[in-house]
């Protein structure tokens, strides 16, 4: 898919051009010596954009500070400025950086309202010279969009080209358009309707691709690797992000694996392949466990959410330094199958997690909560499990979960059940133990009422 170039500071997207990768911090903004010293860490490992949450003007002043600072170390790397809501705040940060992240239908409930302030946007942004990102999540799409379409990726299409419509309306195209989700069918799909919606209306703006809150471990890197690299073969996607719930500076190297693999840099260690009744048997020879798990992840990935394939078997081996690990019929083969078709969402063998990234809205410590939650609920097969890091994003970006571990702040946490939020304001301390409390509540009566129906003494 051709598409046009969008500038972003010294970094252009689209057009053509390599793959840009990006992360986010996940330092608290207004914490400017911290910020500064992410960014440099996350410039050193290759990140060519850095991300950073905005929630408030005072932000818009540290971000201004943030980006003096590293620009006096000779670190140029284009910044971007992550707003919800407020379009005040992304006229402000506008002004301030490369570019603005946003979600338009954020800015006011009245559509016409929501649309007159994000005219005013793109008029600072034409002045200054800088670029937005329209980014619309599963999950996040406003009620007037949902009422029409449902929650689904069509709706996400249609919300998209709203406001890509508006942007050729205002003649700006320095815009950067993405359509994420933690579902990875769901996001594929929401990508192709939107790249063969711009084709038809002549349009052809860079797409920015990543499965949101996909996790952390091998888990969240084989979930990303799928949805990610199922796009890129097929030409859509311009610029990528890993979003794992760990140090971001961990997101660089698999995003630049699929960076590298889209521009023909690296190739899969695959040596041989064949298909029956559709099963794949693959054999590998790996330098690394890691370089396994992400060839497996691209080359079969994108055949199991298409149902070209429906399993998929792993034979060779890879490497752990000098030692080299057989996979035949091994515990390591089988994790990975298990893992693959989890992420394709082709068949489930543990619970479903869905956990944000973090950032500077995030208020307690959730790379640890969240593998603690983990541990704790390994026994619940294909139940889908959120843990998120505010209430801002929370509620509307686990639009799949059975369960949701949402903070608050102050050292508070909010659950919910599907979106409904059914215990609030519980302490940090107590929250894990009243997540299990209530779906093991909840289990125990779906079991009396399912019971109860059949007629079944319980």
């Amino acid at each position: 898919m051709h598409t046009e170039e969008v500038k972003v500071g010294n970094v252009i997207i689209g057009g053509g051009h390599p793959v840009v990768v990006q992360t986010m911090c996940n330092t608290h903004t207004s914490d400017i010596e911290a910020s500064v010293a992410q960014c440099v860490r996350l410039h050193e490992a290759g990140a060519e954009m850095i991300r950073l949450t905005v929630p408030s003007p005072d932000d818009v002043k540290a971000l201004a500070e943030i980006r003096r600072r590293l620009r006096c170390m000779g670190i140029e790397t284009p910044l971007v400025a992550d707003v919800h809501f407020s379009s005040g705040i992304a006229i402000a940060a506008a002004e301030t950086v490369e570019k603005v992240r946003i979600n338009p239908g954020n800015f006011h409930k009245d559509f016409a309202q929501a649309k007159i302030r994000f005219s005013e946007l793109v008029n600072v942004c034409k002045e200054h010279g800088t670029a937005i990102r329209i980014g619309l999540n599963h999950g996040s799409l406003g009620e007037r969009i949902t009422t029409l379409y449902g929650n689904t990726p069509l709706a996400m299409k249609e919300a998209a080209m709203e406001w890509l419509d508006l942007c050729v309306q205002n003649d700006f195209r320095n815009v950067v358009v993405s359509l994420k989700a933690s579902n990875t069918i769901v996001m594929v799909e929401a990508y192709r309707l939107l790249a063969a919606a711009m084709e038809e209306k002549g349009m052809a703006f860079p797409l920015h691709l990543g499965v949101t809150e996909a996790g952390n471990g091998d888990s969240g890197r084989i979930k990303s690797a799928v949805g990610i690299s199922a796009l890129l073969s097929e030409g859509i996607g311009d610029t990528i992000r890993v979003s794992l719930t760990e140090d971001p500076a961990n997101e660089i190297p698999v995003a630049k694996y699929l960076a590298d693999r889209c521009g023909g840099i690296l190739h899969s260690s695959l040596a041989a392949v064949s298909i029956e009744g559709g099963k794949a048997v693959a054999t590998y020879e790996a330098p690394s466990r890691e370089r396994l798990m992400l060839d497996l992840s691209c080359d079969f990935g994108k055949m199991l959410l298409d149902r070209k394939i429906d399993d998929v078997e792993i034979r060779g081996c890879y490497y752990d330094g000098d030692r080299k690990v057989v996979l035949d019929g091994s515990d390591d083969a089988a994790y990975f199958e298990d893992e693959l078709l989890q992420a394709a969402r082709r068949r489930f063998y543990r619970p479903e997690y869905v956990a944000c990234p973090g950032c500077g809205r995030t208020m307690y410590n959730l790379e640890e909560t969240f593998n603690e939650v983990k541990r704790r609920t390994s026994h619940l097969k294909g139940m889908v499990i959120a843990v998120m890091g505010c209430i801002v994003n929370g509620p509307g970006e686990m639009a799949d979960a059975d369960w949701g571990y949402v903070g608050e702040g102050n050292g508070k946490v909010a659950i919910y059940r599907k979106k409904t939020p059914v215990a609030r304001h519980i302490p940090e301390n107590e929250a894990i133990d009243k997540l299990l409390e209530l779906i093991e509540n909840d289990s125990q009566a779906s079991a009396g009422i399912s019971g109860e129906a059949a007629g079944i003494d319980l």
